[in-house]
């Protein structure tokens, strides 16, 4: 593959990535949503739960070719320590901000109950730790790496006993996640998390999710190779198809559960993210058949942008309020929601609430596009 070739199918694949978050994120109601677009309740998982380990994955992918890439503009190891840091830090504090939106405006924010963690501070650090691994190690190396991260993840979870319940708990409540968030991040997790205390993007489930940018940084050094892409293609399908079949192995040990994100699960959707982007290259780059993802594309050359504004807007929709027959409150979301409900039943309405959200943000980087206007963050 030339060095100055963009990879099309993983703009795509991102943007698909994004577009699918957006739409899981912003139904109409959050009582009427059809099963595959809602997380499992614990154990198992849905198409919702691939969503962001996808989404790490590309990361890790993307990782590789923009490393490349200021390597051969001769940026030197200390700008590329420096642009990994800073690029961590803000990716940080957009999560932060996000979880604090709009701040002093809501009455009921206070910093005693602000949550740390969040989809884009896992990002972040996923990205500042993986990226330093793969500026300083071979790919045999962070092969090493993304192993001990699972199997070490996988000794604390059976291993370490929680105070009152033992080791090897995998209930909501009792496992050694949950244990150390509710004592460290006290007042500062989920408030809808499965248990009080717990957050799925918490402190020690982040260990895994190295392992799943690392899966994407070995794919990014594989499609750089100077393999045939049809050896590429194939490799990348055999990869992704035993990964798939460990993870369902695994899962008798191990249950797949992504708010743990467990070994397995980790295992499970590295397999399902190499098969779909060897899906999406096969016929984007290798055959060539590419015009049908220019909107695709389109979300992906901003995704990171998009999802936070996208974030923005749901909050502030939930945050203009009314009075209405008396004292019912009413919000905007729910107003927009209700007036789908004169044409579709509860669930339909919810879907086609999320589905609108979805081509509203699309308009969005639609016109940035046009504008050439790409936020790297």
């Amino acid at each position: 593959m030339s060095e100055h070739k963009r990879l099309i199918s993983l703009d795509a694949f991102r943007g698909a990535t994004i577009a699918a978050m957006i739409l899981v994120n912003n139904p109409g109601s959050w009582s009427h949503i059809y099963p595959p677009l809602k997380h499992a309740q614990w154990h198992g998982w849905t198409f919702t739960d691939c969503i962001f380990p996808f989404f790490l994955f590309i990361v890790g992918v993307a990782m590789v070719f923009s490393f490349a890439k200021r390597s051969n503009e001769n940026t030197n190891s200390y700008a590329l320590y420096l642009h990994i840091i800073k690029r961590s830090a803000i990716i940080l504090g957009l999560g932060l901000f996000l979880n604090g939106f709009p701040f002093w405006f809501d009455p009921n924010f206070s910093l005693a109950t602000l949550r740390i963690p969040g989809v884009l501070q896992r990002i972040a650090i996923c990205y500042l730790v993986v990226g330093f691994i793969v500026l300083n190690s071979k790919p045999m190396t962070q092969v090493y790496y993304a192993t001990g991260f699972l199997l070490g993840y996988w000794l604390i979870v059976k291993l370490i006993p929680v105070p009152g319940f033992g080791a090897g708990v995998l209930d909501p409540k009792g496992n050694i996640l949950w244990y150390l968030d509710s004592q460290l991040l006290q007042g500062h997790t989920w408030i809808y998390a499965p248990t009080p205390g717990f957050d799925p993007e918490g402190i020690l489930s982040t260990i895994p999710a190295f392992s799943t940018v690392l899966f994407g940084a070995l794919t990014g050094q594989w499609l750089r190779s100077e393999r045939t892409p049809k050896e590429k293609t194939a490799w990348m399908f055999i990869a992704g198809s035993t990964m798939l079949l460990m993870g369902v192995i695994l899962d008798i040990w191990l249950p797949i559960n992504k708010n743990m994100w467990t070994s397995s699960y980790t295992i499970f959707m590295g397999g399902w993210a190499l098969f779909c982007l060897s899906v999406f290259y096969w016929i984007i780059d290798v055959k060539g058949f590419s015009r049908w993802t220019t909107p695709l594309v389109i979300f992906g050359l901003n995704a990171i942008a998009i999802y936070v504004i996208s974030e923005l807007l749901a909050i502030v929709l939930g945050f203009i309020q009314w009075h209405a027959d008396g004292d019912v409150i009413v919000t905007l979301h729910d107003y927009l929601y209700n007036w789908l409900l004169l044409f579709a039943t509860p669930i339909n309405a919810s879907l086609l609430f999320a589905i609108a959200y979805v081509a509203l943000m699309f308009g969005v980087v639609w016109l940035m596009w046009r504008k050439r206007v790409f936020i790297k963050f």
